[in-house]
């Protein structure tokens, strides 16, 4: 038969849709075609197919015309990963292979030259989509664990084209890969290390507790990124859903472990990172910093040093928990509902502009510094909180103490964090620094007193609307907190006091 037809999958996003890969050969001039928007590296599948097929003792129809379509012809396709179901379509239709065994599996692998199978990107979420049809996926040993995680996938792992072939032929020569479910824990500081710092380790608290955003400031050496480290391993573990969600961002960064699902994610990309590194891109879309940080942490340490530009493109995200990232032949939709920390010093120079330690910055200086943070940003973080030094004294009692840290202060704060998330879920499914406008003002309405000190600290502090509410769904989580159905003042006047701590940093230093 001089016509087969194998299936592949594309990679568009977090979609895997299918590609129906069919061969033909015919008489006429020798040549090997590819159609069907196919990229240069798709194209170059010609070259490894051709010597796999003769390395692993093939006939490969070098007399013959042979075409290649990769249906749909107007879905991109990139990358090696469908060398294996080229490989296998060629077979078919030079009959070494029997076609009609070949339409209801799915082939995902890269070929190397002497023919054996090399693992690719997105094999979890590839096997997912083929589970759902419902059809089998062949895949590279080094694919086995990730493609095997979906409930529904049927993964079969293979060595080389050889054993493709042999399980085509005879069948039950490759077998189903096992679902194994292995959970990476969140690695993180404690509490317990922190020395001092009653503030904003209660802020830390706040946020792992609501899912709020975090903004640290303070002099160099004060533990602010260690404070950052410690939120991981605050949170709550990941549901299976949620981790196999994270899973899939990291399969097709190429991220994934051994398979292993990933626990609470902390991410910390270097100052000089790109725009397409922070939030994604390149010609084929790939995942960022912020989809990797999807349901765990993105921690930003100097965040003025961040170019201003690539900052702005956070807002987005920050909002709507998923990035979209358009190009001229491709649209991809990436998940980012990540949790953002992020810490800066007071000045350029590091200094404590209004402790003890004279700024030396010039005025002019100080104000470009901070200006690198625009208000929208700035808007979009809940809890502000000054880090100032440690005290000498109290780096000077844990000297001379010989006493481990102990691990009560993580435990008991862990106790307060899932209680109020459970509260939060049970009543509206999600933390509270997810919920929309609509919901805000009916689940974080406060009571008289607390209404009237908003109003009032409003109109003196320029609250924006959404401040508005992102100030709403902070007094509720710490409602929460203190397991108490009503917001109250005392709500209200904590998640104000949170709010404008960089602000007042920024107004105190004479021009």
């Amino acid at each position: 038969m001089a016509f087969a037809v194998t299936w592949g999958r594309a990679s568009v996003g977090m979609d895997a849709p299918p590609v129906r890969v069919e061969a033909h050969i015919t008489g006429g001039l020798p040549s090997f075609n590819i159609v069907g928007l196919a990229e240069t590296a798709v194209r170059e599948s010609r070259d490894r197919v051709r010597s796999a097929l003769l390395n692993s003792s093939y006939f490969y129809p070098k007399d013959h015309r042979i075409t290649v379509n990769l249906a749909p012809a107007d879905l991109p396709k990139t990358g090696g990963r469908f060398d294996l179901a080229i490989a296998m379509a060629i077979l078919g239709a030079s009959g070494q292979l029997a076609a009609d065994r070949l339409d209801g599996i799915e082939f995902l692998a890269e070929l190397s030259l002497e023919g054996h199978l090399r693992p690719v990107r997105g094999a979890l979420i590839a096997a997912a989509a083929a589970g759902q049809v419902p059809r089998p996926i062949i895949v590279a040993r080094g694919n086995t664990l990730e493609a095997a995680l979906p409930e529904q996938a049927r993964a079969f792992p293979a060595n080389c084209l050889t054993d493709v072939v042999q399980h085509i032929h005879e069948g039950h020569v490759l077998q189903q890969a096992p679902r194994l479910v292995r959970t990476a824990a969140s690695h993180g500081g404690s509490l317990a290390e922190v020395r001092g710092h009653h503030a904003p380790k209660r802020a830390l608290i706040i946020a792992a507790a609501g899912g709020h955003n975090l903004l640290m400031h303070g002099p160099p050496g004060t533990g602010k990124t260690l404070l950052a480290r410690c939120l991981p391993s605050l949170l709550p573990p990941l549901s299976s859903d949620e981790a196999l969600a994270v899973a899939a961002v990291h399969s097709l960064a190429g991220r994934l472990d051994d398979g292993m699902l990933p626990g609470r994610p902390f991410r910390a990309p270097h100052h000089s990172a790109t725009a397409a590194a922070l939030v994604g891109g390149g010609s084929d879309p790939v995942p960022g910093e912020v989809s990797l940080a999807h349901q765990g942490v993105l921690f930003l340490d100097e965040l003025p040093e961040f170019t201003r530009s690539v900052l702005e493109n956070l807002r987005e995200p920050m909002e709507a928990g998923t990035v979209v990232i358009a190009r001229a032949k491709a649209r991809a939709e990436f998940p980012a509902a990540f949790q953002l920390v992020a810490a800066m010093n007071p000045c350029p120079a590091g200094r404590d502009c209004r402790g003890g330690v004279s700024c030396v910055c010039p005025a002019d200086a100080l104000r470009r510094y901070q200006g690198r943070l625009s208000a929208p940003l700035l808007d979009r973080i809940d809890l502000q909180v000054e880090v100032p030094a440690v005290p000498v004294e109290v780096l000077a009692a844990a000297s001379r103490t010989e006493i481990e840290p102990r691990s009560e202060e993580d435990a008991a704060a862990r106790n307060i964090i899932a209680r109020a998330r459970q509260v939060a879920s049970a009543r509206q499914g999600m933390v509270n620094a997810r919920l929309g406008p609509q919901a805000t003002e009916r689940i974080c309405r406060p009571d008289t007193d607390g209404l009237t000190l908003l109003e009032r600290a409003a109109a003196r502090m320029g609250l924006s609307a959404r401040g508005w509410h992102r100030t709403l769904r902070v007094a509720r989580t710490l409602a929460d907190m203190r397991e108490s159905r009503g917001i109250g003042r005392e709500d209200i006047a904590e998640a104000l006091a949170f709010r404008e701590q960089f602000g007042a940093a920024q107004t105190s230093k004479p021009g």
